[in-house]
């Protein structure tokens, strides 16, 4: 609470500091364009939510670099919009589904089902800078994560993880040529101000789940005026830099493992095996795991090495209803016999060429090999399931440019709604409680005794209720408050959460 009090106290000694604070960026040439909108598809794929034939696509271009906007260097950003039945929208969302990197064209799909939301308000998706439908970076398809198992601490497999970090760095830089010097969050915040006046609008609400968060509160730190109603879902903490957020994926994701899906899992142990108690079941992976390091095992889906069981646990950890599919797969690996070699998937290039750039470029990265190697040891005796995996890893290698970040801190800022489960395990709430002290005038929407990535859209009613108050009602809460999370499912009862929707809807339109 003292925190909290400080922060107020600094939102009234700098108020004079507000006449200078950025309202928006001067208008351009860029803010005369139109968008030409049409339907993204006809007719609508299979299985896609009714009033899916609503969605439509544009594009509009924006500087490739701000700092020199004129120097006819530009880009191509690619947008998507849903609008109310009735064709008038009281208000217009901004979305954004994380990663840094994710696709967002699909986000205003998600929210067809909320129609509270969606029949009030016109919807934003957006592709940002480097991504999806936009102007794309790559690392070349080169990725050495998972190449080689992060456990191994053996001198030569050192050689080759952080060698293979070196080459990533190498690999995303001289791939994605210049605009990769340009994709950072600072740029990006200025393409949606530029969308901003481009729609006509002089104020926006934000919706941003996950690195969704980390985007909105930069937003509102640049443009505080041009953000009214700002909901971060699933918060990063975004008044740290990239290298704090990073490290706490070992301990949020441990937790998860530990405290939800491994009980979980030793509760139908009369369908899966692995376990009486949750930690019967963890020492099932350890087992699995170490005789994986001695013979991979073959299935219909792909080649599993101890490094492709992590990423399978790791993925099942972001929604409960993710937990039935991860035991079904991972029993089948403890007990699997080798079968015909089948496909494995792979991820969008354009993610991963997006991501290492905005974490890479926005801040720097304090530390090379030898704080790499002791941060592993440290991070994985704590967390073994993922302590090890460093996803910063590149950054130490990675030639920056020269970006300075406004710090966020809330001043001017509309109020700010931030959602966050308890044991969400890729943004924990440790980063986000952090956040929500720093950044003055933010509410905190606790939800308790869950450990779901990405809650408002969903299932829970009570978090629902209190997003659409704010978001459509335009009733900022008094203060922090609370909701009871969902029970963990019975395994049958599958579902897909907002952002695990957007995915599979992606993947469907290969967007």
């Amino acid at each position: 609470m003292h925190r909290k009090k400080i922060a107020a106290a600094l939102v009234a000694v700098t108020a004079t500091s507000l006449l200078i604070a950025p309202q928006a960026q001067a208008k351009t040439p860029f803010a005369n364009q139109q968008i030409q909108w049409q339907r993204c598809f006809d007719p609508v794929p299979p299985g896609f939510p009714p009033g899916a034939e609503r969605l439509e696509c544009g594009t509009f271009t924006a500087p490739m670099d701000w700092n020199n906007p004129n120097n006819g260097k530009t880009i191509t950003i690619a947008v998507s919009r849903t609008r109310p039945k009735s064709g008038t929208a009281k208000t217009t969302v901004f979305t954004n589904p994380g990663g840094p990197g994710g696709e967002g064209r699909i986000m205003p799909l998600i929210f067809l089902e909320r129609p509270k939301l969606s029949e009030n308000a016109e919807i934003i998706g957006i592709d940002v800078r480097g991504t999806g439908a936009s102007d794309n970076l790559t690392c070349g398809m080169f990725d050495t994560l998972g190449s080689t198992d992060p456990r191994d601490r053996s001198k030569a497999n050192l050689d080759l993880l952080y060698g293979g970090m070196e080459l990533q760095a190498k690999f995303c830089q001289t791939k994605s040529g210049e605009l990769g010097k340009h994709v950072t969050t600072e740029q990006t915040v200025r393409d949606l101000d530029l969308l901003r006046q481009v729609l006509g609008r002089k104020k926006v609400d934000w919706l941003g789940y996950s690195g969704g968060s980390w985007m909105g509160a930069y937003y509102a730190t640049y443009f505080p005026k041009t953000l009214d109603k700002i909901v971060l879902d699933s918060n990063t903490e975004f008044t740290a830099p990239w290298q704090t957020v990073f490290g706490d994926f070992g301990l949020g994701f441990e937790r998860r493992f530990r405290v939800d899906f491994a009980p979980w899992v030793a509760k139908y142990d009369h369908l899966y095996h692995l376990g009486k108690t949750g930690e019967e079941v963890r020492q099932t992976y350890e087992r699995t795991r170490a005789k994986l390091a001695q013979q991979p095992v073959t299935l219909p889906d792909g080649v599993y090495y101890p490094v492709t069981l992590d990423f399978l646990l790791f993925d099942g950890q972001y929604s409960k209803y993710s937990f039935e599919q991860t035991a079904q797969k991972f029993a089948e690996i403890a007990g699997a016999v080798p079968v015909q070699f089948g496909a494995q998937a792979s991820y969008p290039d354009f993610v991963v060429g997006t991501r290492y750039a905005i974490v890479c470029n926005d801040t720097p990265f304090h530390g090379g090999r030898g704080y790499l190697e002791r941060d592993a040891v440290r991070d994985g005796a704590k967390w073994p399931l993922l302590g090890y995996y460093q996803l910063m890893g590149p950054c130490a290698y990675w030639d920056r440019p020269k970006v300075n970040l406004k710090q966020p801190t809330g001043i001017g800022v509309s109020p700010t709604l931030m959602v966050q489960s308890v044991r969400d395990a890729p943004t924990p709430i440790e980063g986000a409680r952090k956040a929500h002290a720093r950044f003055a005038g933010s509410r905190m929407l606790t939800v308790q005794d869950e450990g779901d990535h990405g809650i408002y859209g969903f299932d829970n009613a009570c978090v629902n209720d209190v997003v659409e108050r704010y978001l459509v009602d335009r009733v900022t809460p008094a203060g922090d408050l609370s909701c009871p999370g969902v029970p963990l499912p019975e395994p049958g009862a599958g579902q897909a959460s907002v952002l695990d929707q957007a995915k599979r809807l992606a993947v469907q339109l290969g967007w």
